[in-house]
């Protein structure tokens, strides 16, 4: 995709807002760092403070973006975990803004420059994709869901162009079926709708493939007017209800494409 077509009044927009987001996330990490000196030696994984500092940062993206934020459904109570499709660099705050969610991602992020610094701080969990870690991964989400945490990953396991949803891959949901988990763990489906800005490419949110970050962030801060996000909240499932994985990622699939548009309720 070309760079964006910037104009003098798009570029103001970019120092304004780019500097008011630099300065809220500036101020966010220190906070959370100040918190954690007092939080972890008291409360250790649990975290009961800073992850309202995380939330109010998410909020305040939209604020800054002019762009609306809109929610349909019930969020759930239980503990466990909220799985969603994946279309933007903008998901994890966009879902971040209305759960205290913990985002579980990759292990290569914690070494990205700057990113992985704020995904560590924010207490993101890492894991290796690789099935010989099954057992690691267990202890992990085990480990987080005691402490309180609602677990946040993306099944698809990529992100699209936010016109459709790819099929979920089952083989992190094989940990929430372990005997300690089973019983008591409860999922959540979320669709993330992204509605572009009046006369805009459908896709103007998307953000997927070899799309380089720099130019794509470009384009959302220098838009005039942005448009909006919604999320869909359907009503979570227990694990103990379901055979196994590929059963839970099923359905779990079949909420997610079907909160989206009619129209884009295909499998990629």
């Amino acid at each position: 995709m070309p760079p964006p077509r910037v104009t003098p009044a798009g570029w103001a927009r970019v120092v304004l807002r780019g500097g008011a987001l630099a300065a809220i996330y500036g101020l966010g990490a220190v906070v959370v760092m100040l918190l954690r000196l007092v939080e972890r030696p008291l409360f250790g994984a649990a975290r009961p403070w800073t992850p309202y500092v995380t939330q109010a940062a998410s909020r305040l993206l939209f604020t800054v973006l002019g762009m609306r934020h809109e929610v349909v459904g019930e969020q759930m109570k239980q503990p466990g975990a909220v799985v969603a499709n994946h279309a933007s660099w903008l998901d994890i705050s966009a879902l971040n803004a209305r759960k205290r969610v913990y985002f579980v991602s990759k292990a290569e992020v914690a070494r990205w420059p700057v990113i992985g610094f704020l995904a560590r701080l924010v207490g993101t969990v890492f894991i290796a994709r690789d099935p010989r870690q099954a057992h690691t991964q267990r202890r992990i989400f085990e480990e987080r869901l005691s402490a309180g945490h609602k677990l946040l990953f993306f099944p698809e396991g990529t992100s699209t162009d936010g016109m459709r949803v790819l099929p979920f891959k089952s083989t992190l949901f094989e940990a929430f079926f372990s005997d300690s988990l089973r019983d008591r763990t409860h999922i959540q489906p979320v669709t993330v709708v992204y509605e572009a800005p009046p006369g805009q490419d459908p896709r103007f949110y998307g953000w997927w493939g070899d799309m380089d970050l720099g130019p794509h962030l470009l384009q959302v801060l220098s838009a005039r007017r942005n448009g909006a996000v919604r999320l869909v909240y359907h009503p979570a499932v227990r694990v103990a209800d379901f055979d196994g994985r590929k059963a839970l990622a099923r359905q779990l699939e079949e909420a997610v494409r079907a909160g989206m548009p009619p129209e884009r309720q295909l499998a990629g």
